[in-house]
């Protein structure tokens, strides 16, 4: 009895922002790698997420929506990132949201290589209240380009998530797999815990705070077992430190410091928030979304810093990981 070869390959997940790239991601890998939120441009680095299912290896690369609309050192950090993904790929999943396309989708469109297979995802299909009155638009869409195939769906439906698998796996080489059958990513958890108080930011301040601000991992170490605690720190004027964390929690103790880096002084104000509050908080939820992921304590120090022009000098960003 002969057995399947296994397949393995890349794909890229592409679009314009805030069409759910990231929120797909996690649904594929079945756990949150990549970070979510209502503001633009959250994602700022070649995200790989990678799911092992049914003797397929896909490994996933979510990318930054390409920007169109500021032309500042950090925006072209993150189309040099979109277009270097696009020349190594597979394949190509082209997120859209269902029933839309303007002038932003189709500057991506024609990013878009022309020798790889580019499956159409018509994302968040859950938002369409008669699916009939998508035939008109997906007519137009394939007027746009031969795509491989038309997959609508909603990233949020687990049965979606396991069809577009099956969609894509025959688009992937026969061969080997990269990584191990249980690997989802392969980035660090001092990666993952920047990425997490990043979300946490912009979330917590919604539109208050310019997407101009990044953070930096100043300390990441691991001490001992799950049983030890950690000493108290006294937070100093622009920190928060948070150590509480549950007894039951398994793995080693991680101490993180790590500095949320603005653009300006009233920036620095809205981070902190009234008596340090809003730093606090935003501490307190990444804290605890980090040891639900890793099953162990964390205790999370937080600074804010000002670094005035940080997001249009190459020289900062490359300090702070952009690659």
């Amino acid at each position: 009895m002969s057995t399947a070869p296994q397949r393995c390959g890349l794909v890229a997940i592409v679009g314009r922002p805030n069409v759910g790239k990231s929120t797909l991601l996690n649904a594929l890998v079945g756990q949150k790698v990549s970070i979510t939120s209502d503001k633009a441009q959250t994602t700022r680095h070649r995200i790989t997420g990678i799911c092992t299912h049914a003797g397929v290896q896909f490994v996933f690369v979510d990318t930054p929506g390409f920007q169109t609309r500021h032309g500042n050192a950090l925006n072209r950090n993150l189309n040099r990132t979109v277009r270097s993904v696009l020349s190594d790929v597979d394949a190509v999943l082209f997120v859209v949201e269902a029933g839309r396309f303007g002038p932003d989708d189709a500057q991506v469109l024609a990013l878009l290589p022309d020798d790889k297979p580019v499956l159409l995802i018509a994302n968040k299909q859950d938002q369409v209240k008669h699916r009939a009155d998508l035939m008109p638009w997906m007519a137009t869409m394939r007027e746009r380009r031969d795509f491989a195939q038309f997959v609508p769906m909603s990233a949020k439906k687990a049965a979606d998530v396991e069809r577009l698998l099956g969609v894509v796996a025959p688009y992937l080489p026969e061969q080997a797999w990269f990584y191990e059958q249980d690997a989802l990513t392969d980035r660090s958890e001092r990666f993952l815990a920047s990425e997490l108080i990043r979300e946490k930011l912009f979330r917590l301040t919604g539109d208050e705070l310019p997407y101009s601000c990044t953070v930096v991992i100043d300390r990441f170490e691991e001490v001992g077992s799950a049983t030890s605690a950690p000493s108290p720190v006294a937070p100093a004027a622009g920190a928060a430190a948070l150590a509480t964390a549950p007894a039951t929690l398994r793995g080693p103790l991680r101490r993180i410091a790590a500095t949320i880096v603005v653009e300006r002084d009233a920036h620095k104000g809205m981070v902190i928030g009234e008596g340090g509050a809003r730093l606090k908080r935003i501490g307190s939820e990444a804290r605890q979304e980090l040891e639900r992921l890793w099953d162990a304590k964390v205790f999370l120090e937080l600074w804010v810093k000002v670094r005035s022009g940080w997001a249009d000098s190459e020289e900062h960003l490359r300090s702070y990981g952009y690659e």
